[in-house]
């Protein structure tokens, strides 16, 4: 068996070269496709209102102007493909750690786009499941949003980033050595490329409340298979659940009430089942679910298959990033290299913000999805997803608790 595989490989080959020397087969490096370049994310109410049709560079805008949408052409490649997102951002004067998100929208009859414009609705849900929620699962002829990549904005990149700022110039520690002028995250999105194959709805969204906002570029870099042979793997993504509040959704603090529920049923050609699973928690008070570990349980059909708790304590490394945190003193004995060598002493330590472990994200961090292999599925029946966070907090009017979670299935053809 291994030498018919040795033979085969070897002939393709041979046919590779055998074709590009005679220009048969096109040899393809890196292509860019710009999404947004310099695009400005920001809350106008009065500007953009639910919804602003395209603008000159093709942009259109939802939600006050938080969010920013494009449509995009991607080909059907045939051989193995690379995808990757990257994101660069940077403050036009919003100061503040904000959720990022940046998404496609499924095809599909109601979307986010088609509610906006008055046009539909979102459908209507089981309350007992999803009480006031909206748009958060599938439901009629409506599809949930699937997450390219989920950031957080760090505190004033870029804007407050000079060296004579007046906020931020006397808050650089001495460990790093400039404030940087953007933040840029790079992710692999190859398992959702088939949602992205020709026309396609890219957005990000930004939960800022300033007219400021932020600068925000996106660009999808593809780099496809030089093999001739290299026949592509096609993978299917099936979206599940997004609590992600883009357009009247609602802030999500249902976990601390009852778990999530999603039933689903997968094709009988569905192989290599995958979940993916995304997870931030918010509260920005001193107890609150962003600063306090909570476990959070995933389950398919009973079964526990993610059991974690989602939590980021290397926070301090994004600290050039962040040249507009609150600082405060605290005090600790140090020992230091003194005149007669090693002594201690009593010291005030300037604490940042962004330096404090949170629930699976930093300011200006962009948030990993956690993926577990469910196998082969069985196609005859319904399945359930289930999302438990047992001791999460509810949202109340000084405590803003909520968990924004989402998961899909990818799965090969």
């Amino acid at each position: 068996m291994r030498r018919v595989y040795f033979i085969a490989v070897l002939l393709c080959f041979n046919l590779l070269s055998w074709a590009v020397k005679h220009r048969h087969v096109p040899i393809l490096g890196d292509t860019n496709v710009v999404v947004f370049d310099s695009t400005l994310i920001q809350f106008l109410p009065n500007q953009y209102g639910d919804y602003s049709p395209k603008d000159g560079q093709g942009v259109e805008r939802i939600a006050n102007g938080r969010i920013i949408l494009k449509k995009i052409d991607l080909p059907n490649y045939k051989r193995n493909l690379n995808a990757k997102l990257k994101i660069t951002l940077a403050s036009n004067g919003d100061r503040w750690d904000k959720t990022g998100s940046c998404f496609v929208i499924p095809k599909s009859d109601i979307n986010m786009v088609s509610v906006a414009q008055g046009d539909a609705d979102y459908p209507m849900i089981d309350a007992s499941k999803y009480e006031k929620l909206s748009g958060i699962v599938s439901g009629g002829h409506y599809i949930p949003t699937v997450e390219l990549m989920r950031f957080m904005t760090p505190f004033g990149v870029g804007y407050y980033s000079k060296n004579d700022d007046p906020l931020s110039s006397k808050r650089k520690p001495v460990y790093i050595p400039k404030w940087e002028q953007n933040v840029e995250w790079i992710e692999d999105i190859t398992p959702l490329y088939s949602m992205l194959e020709d026309e396609a709805y890219i957005g990000i969204y930004i939960d800022t409340w300033t007219a400021e906002g932020y600068v925000v570029s996106a660009e999808i870099i593809l780099d496809e298979s030089k093999i001739g042979c290299d026949n592509r793997t096609m993978t299917h993504v099936k979206p599940l659940i997004n609590t992600m509040p883009y357009f009247r959704q609602g802030y999500p603090d249902i976990f601390s009430r009852r778990d999530l529920e999603v039933d689903f049923d997968v094709p009988e050609n569905a192989k290599n089942v995958r979940l993916r699973y995304i997870t931030t928690g918010h509260g920005g008070h001193s107890k609150g679910d962003e600063f306090v570990q909570k476990q959070n349980i995933v389950s398919i059909d009973n079964n526990v298959v993610i059991d974690f708790i989602p939590w980021r304590d290397d926070c301090a490394s994004f600290r050039r990033f962040n040249p507009a945190t609150g600082v405060w003193l605290s005090k600790r004995v140090t020992s230091y290299i003194g005149e007669n060598g090693y002594t201690e002493k009593e010291i005030e330590e300037p604490i940042a913000s962004s330096d404090l472990s949170r629930s699976n994200w930093c300011p200006g961090s962009y948030v990993e999805p956690v993926e577990v292999a469910l196998g082969n599925l069985d196609s005859k029946t319904k399945h359930k997803l289930t999302i438990s966070i047992p001791e999460a907090q509810s949202f109340a009017e000084k405590e803003s608790n909520f968990w924004l979670v989402s998961a899909y299935l990818v799965w090969e053809e």
